[in-house]
């Protein structure tokens, strides 16, 4: 897998994760707990795209 396919899967995982964390923050039977993981993946993803961007 080129680094550039590389960067467009983790784009792709990264903005599944805002749009399920977007959806998670609406609905009234919310988990803080899993909005929190989420978050977190989402974060860990954003690093990875941010080191691979610039090197």
């Amino acid at each position: 897998m080129s680094l550039s396919s590389h960067l467009q899967e983790l784009k792709k995982k990264h903005q599944h994760l805002s749009d399920h964390v977007a959806v998670m923050q609406r609905s009234p039977a919310t988990d803080d707990l899993e909005i929190a993981k989420l978050k977190k993946q989402k974060l860990m993803l954003k690093e990875e795209i941010n080191k691979l961007s610039t090197h």
